[in-house]
């Protein structure tokens, strides 16, 4: 028997600004290659308008080419996201991608419910619950790497970036009353990683492996002038919580409000949970062993 029969599936949805960054794309790989996500589609998401004026297309194209180098064209839906922030907290911003939320929400059961990840911005799920306002009321988890750190010591730049590209789109969210997990700042960004363990863990990994380090290694030398080898793959304890809920440590939390710098300010109080710690040599140890597996299985 197949281990993949014998496994329980958890219905699954990836929201993804994938060609932000050169970490959305380890996660994203990630996640299909999880057996136990009953994966119900991958919705490509705007990242604002500072690097380019058709970034939600950037991702599109960007999801596009792992599915093909994972050979999966075609066999995970893919629904095109906004293009754009939420213009304020009560204006939906329609697309495909909010329609597949609210579709899949329709299906989700206590016994079966719905996780949907968030690498970017929350506009297609603030969207989708304006559009249909029932849906906080149905079994849907929101996974949201995104906000500054509670703990309260230097980040660097107030306004954490998810969050950035749509304040709106976040306080509807968290005051909506939907289950909330939130993966802030001072977390995700320790899931670190250097080109040496990449190349010595996925170097070996086909075409797959190469193209997410080299992708890895472009970024960082167009976008960091000093010295460096390594990068934080600060979308993935999305799916490592989603793997393995017990891989995080979240605390129950008094919903906040997002001030226009970026600032947590007094909120809704609906309970929502933070993730204070991740589990990182499961994230990583995980995420390695599937690549190098996919990398044997395909050469």
């Amino acid at each position: 028997m197949q281990l993949e029969a014998v496994m329980r599936r958890r219905r699954v949805i990836i929201n993804t600004d994938a060609k932000n960054e050169a970490d959305d794309q380890f996660a994203i790989v990630h996640g299909l290659l999880s057996p136990t996500f009953d994966l119900r589609g991958l919705i490509p998401a705007h990242f604002g308008t500072r690097r380019t004026k058709r970034s939600m297309e950037e991702s599109r194209e960007e999801i596009d080419l792992l599915l093909d180098l994972l050979g999966m064209t075609g066999s995970v839906p893919v629904a095109d996201g906004a293009p754009t922030a939420l213009p304020d907290e009560h204006t939906p911003v329609d697309s495909p991608g909010a329609r597949l939320i609210m579709e899949e929400s329709k299906l989700a059961s206590q016994d079966d419910p719905l996780h949907v990840a968030f690498l970017g911005p929350l506009t297609d799920m603030a969207s989708a619950i304006l559009l249909d306002p029932e849906l906080v009321r149905r079994p849907v988890v929101v996974i949201w790497i995104g906000g500054p750190g509670y703990r309260g010591y230097a980040e660097g730049p107030q306004v954490e970036f998810n969050l950035s590209n749509d304040i709106h789109a976040a306080n509807l969210v968290f005051g909506s009353g939907i289950t909330v997990w939130q993966v802030p700042r001072d977390v995700y960004t320790k899931v670190s990683v250097s080109y040496a363990e990449l190349e010595e863990e996925i170097g070996d990994a086909g075409p797959l492996g190469r193209y997410l380090i080299e992708q890895l290694r472009e970024w960082n030398a167009a976008h960091h002038p000093e010295p460096i080898e390594s990068r934080s793959l600060g979308d993935s304890p999305a799916i490592a919580l989603m793997l393995f809920p017990q891989s995080g440590n979240l605390r129950v939390r008094p919903a906040p409000r997002f001030g226009a710098d970026g600032s947590y300010l007094p909120g809704s109080n609906h309970p929502i949970r933070v993730c204070e710690e991740v589990d990182v040599r499961f994230l990583l140890a995980d995420m390695f062993a599937k690549i190098r597996a996919f990398g044997r299985e395909h050469r």
